[in-house]
């Protein structure tokens, strides 16, 4: 019996031809779609946008802060020697009427070679210890060195008291040069405390408040030192320059008055009516001038007993500036 289309086989081996069709036009697809995805380029992979980083930021951060801090010392320490400077002459700072950056310049009168040379031992000597083995120093003598400052941290309570006993004495006594060496003594002393081999165990309770106290306390002590030295110094600086006040500027005073300005070493002359200066004042030296404000002292100027002389030039008053004694070379 023949197969006619209409019989159950015929329709069966139609499906299956179907079927076999379908399978191999959807091998046919996918493999156009891996051949399309071999040959065309893969697209560059995106470039990710740069993180800002926070290094910069943090250097930019330390740097001005270690400026400010600079500036600050720097204006408070020509302030205290400018105030004590002038205090000798019987002047108030604040009258005279310097800028901040005048102040400021005015530290740098600190930065002589033995304050240098101690600012320098105090950066060295902290790191000794771990610096002398980089340098090929034997290790007998890097462990003695170890030793001797591990000892000298141990005694930091005696630094503390030296510097209170001196601090006593000079409350209760005469004061003496050199005044800032007992604060001083107190801020090494504090600081040396802080070391791990000052007796300190490291996990104590509430470490950081107990390290940031004595540091604190070291810093108010330090800026304590730096104002002591700075008007001991201004003073000094006053005491040697009234002392050799004769190669100071030499001020004339040409005045259409009288003035009531006397004092030794002064000369007062009197030029004749027709005269349109009438008035003729010699033997000043010039001490500062500022805002057309000539302060003046005489020539054999004491700080006990003589007057400061203030002169502001006006129309009635003209002042000659000429230079002062010099030594001879």
């Amino acid at each position: 019996m023949r197969d006619t289309p209409e019989s159950p086989r015929g329709e069966s081996s139609r499906s299956s031809v179907i079927r076999i069709q379908r399978r191999l036009h959807q091998r046919r697809i996918r493999r156009r779609r891996q051949l399309g995805n071999t040959a065309r380029p893969a697209p560059p992979p995106r470039a990710q946008p740069a993180e800002p980083s926070g290094k910069a930021t943090e250097i930019a951060n330390s740097v001005f802060g270690a400026g400010s801090l600079i500036l600050a010392l720097m204006l408070y320490t020509g302030f205290v020697h400018s105030r004590a400077y002038y205090a000798y002459f019987h002047l108030d700072v604040f009258s005279v009427g310097f800028d901040p950056i005048e102040m400021a310049l005015r530290s740098l009168r600190l930065a002589t070679f033995p304050v240098l040379i101690t600012l320098s031992l105090v950066g060295i000597l902290p790191r000794l210890p771990g610096l002398l083995p980089s340098l090929g120093v034997p290790g007998r003598i890097t462990g003695r060195v170890d030793r001797a400052a591990r000892a000298v941290a141990r005694a930091h309570l005696a630094f503390v008291a030296a510097g209170v006993l001196l601090l006593l004495a000079w409350r209760f006594g005469r004061p003496w040069s050199f005044r800032w060496a007992a604060p001083l003594l107190v801020a090494v002393g504090l600081l040396l405390g802080q070391r791990g081999s000052a007796g300190r165990s490291a996990g104590s309770t509430g470490r950081t408040w107990h390290r940031a106290v004595p540091v604190i306390t070291a810093s108010l002590f330090l800026m304590w030192v730096v104002a002591l030295a700075a008007g001991e110094l201004g003073r000094q600086d006053a005491r040697h320059d009234a002392e050799q006040l004769v190669r100071r500027v030499s001020v004339v005073v040409l005045s259409t008055e009288r003035l009531s300005i006397q004092g030794p070493g002064l000369k007062a002359e009197d030029l004749g009516k027709d005269r349109h200066y009438r008035y003729r004042y010699s033997g000043l030296r010039l001490l500062v001038e500022r805002d057309r404000r000539h302060y003046l002292l005489p020539l054999n100027w004491n700080h006990d007993t003589d007057a400061t002389y203030v002169i502001e030039d006006d129309e009635s008053i003209r002042i000659d500036l000429y230079p002062g004694t010099q030594p001879r070379r």
